[in-house]
């Protein structure tokens, strides 16, 4: 694998880390401004808010620059992002700085994919899309508790310093390794837009909303479920979620793995076993070790679905790949803050603090479905399925015959 994608997962463990960290201190957060918890919750739905929509319109600003020029104003605005949220006076300075932060996520991940593919072999496509998206899961594992702990002890300001300084020092590895790779000939607003009218784009799309969805509606109630029901102490939470992202990690690479092996048998693989794992945590719940256990798994089977639904987007959009790949990191939190308002409903309804867990294997199922559905519309048309051997990403306006070569 190049280097290169080293210095896109730096960048990826730094939004990441941003993305995630907020949780951890909101109380702080909050007693800062003198504003309730709910209150500086808008803290995650705007970041999440911004994804969505600043996927889209990133991407779409940037379709005249070159890619690896793109990628350094993106980590540039999420730098500016985090230092605003530090330096904040008061709670909407903070919240524009989120905002401001999170709209280089969706183009970031996005773009990222797009040129990781384009920096290795056709059959190391989804593995190259893995590595970089270590980054996110390695955050979670990392770079979440140490946030977390600094800005406890020495103040969430510190915290989104360090963030920010990580973002630097992403900026300037990306600036020193990523090749300054060509842009696509003949780019227009109209062939990105145009992937939009692929059903199989669609139904991707469609199970990262649905897939990652699942996922959320567990492990967004994660603290009260593991403190009420499976009896863990407060301060046991952290080294949970510290478990469930290490599962992250181990499932994002699984998934790369064997993405560029049977990119479709790994969904159906991935969702299936998500959803019967999610269902099970409704009683695993009630044990420390069968949570604990759990916990890891769902991890796991959540993030192994990624780097193929990842590539599937690039695969179906090969001709103009980079808004539909962006479009589908919006997707992703389009599915989190949807999971997460189910499984909040169905607390509010009285059903118990592991119904959310019902929610998510519900999610789950419904996007294996739609992964049965893509796979037997392709077959009926005589396609061949995105991840087997020889696949190729097509660069945004390039004709078929012009296909990226691999390059280390």
């Amino acid at each position: 694998m190049p280097l290169a994608l080293l210095a896109l997962a730096i960048g990826a463990f730094g939004i990441g880390t941003t993305e995630f960290v907020i949780m951890g201190l909101l109380p702080e957060v909050a007693g800062t401004y003198g504003v309730s918890i709910p209150t500086a919750g808008f803290l995650v739905t705007g970041y999440a808010l911004g994804v969505v929509l600043g996927a889209p319109l990133m991407t779409v600003l940037g379709t005249r620059i070159p890619r690896k020029r793109m990628l350094m104003v993106l980590m540039g605005l999420f730098i500016v992002g985090n230092v605003v949220s530090a330096l904040a006076p008061v709670f909407g300075v903070m919240l524009a700085g989120r905002v401001v932060a999170s709209l280089a996520h969706g183009a970031f991940f996005g773009i990222g994919a797009v040129v990781a593919a384009e920096l290795v072999a056709p059959e190391k496509k989804a593995g190259a899309i893995a590595m970089m998206f270590t980054g996110l899961t390695v955050a979670n594992v990392v770079g979440v508790p140490l946030g977390t702990l600094v800005g406890q002890h020495l103040g969430w300001r510190v915290t989104f310093l360090i963030v920010a300084s990580l973002g630097l020092l992403g900026l300037l590895g990306i600036a020193r390794l990523v090749p300054d790779l060509p842009r696509p000939e003949g780019v227009r607003i109209r062939h990105e837009l145009a992937a939009f009218r692929n059903v199989q784009v669609l139904l991707a799309m469609g199970m990262t909303v649905l897939g990652f969805g699942g996922v959320f509606a567990a492990i967004t109630y994660i603290t009260p479920m593991m403190t009420n029901v499976a009896g863990f102490a407060d301060t046991s939470v952290t080294w949970l979620l510290v478990l469930l992202g290490l599962g992250m990690v181990a499932g994002n690479l699984v998934g790369g793995r064997f993405a560029d092996r049977a990119l479709m048998p790994m969904l159906y693989t991935s969702l299936g076993a998500l959803a019967v794992v999610l269902a099970a945590f409704t009683l695993t719940a009630h044990t420390r070790a069968g949570a604990a256990a759990t916990l890891f798994l769902i991890g796991a089977l959540g993030f192994a679905t990624v780097p193929p639904l990842q590539k599937r987007v690039l695969d179906q959009a090969a001709g103009a790949p980079t808004l539909a790949s962006a479009v589908n990191i919006g997707a992703f939190n389009l599915g989190n803050a949807l999971a997460a308002w189910l499984g909040g409903l169905v607390i509010a309804a009285g059903l118990g603090w592991t119904a959310p867990n019902w929610v998510g294997a519900a999610l789950a199922a419904s996007a294996l479905a739609l992964a049965l559905v893509s796979g037997a519309l392709e077959r009926r048309t005589g396609t061949r399925a995105g991840g087997e051997g020889g696949s190729r990403v097509i660069a945004a306006g390039a004709p078929a015959s012009a296909a990226v070569p691999a390059h280390h």
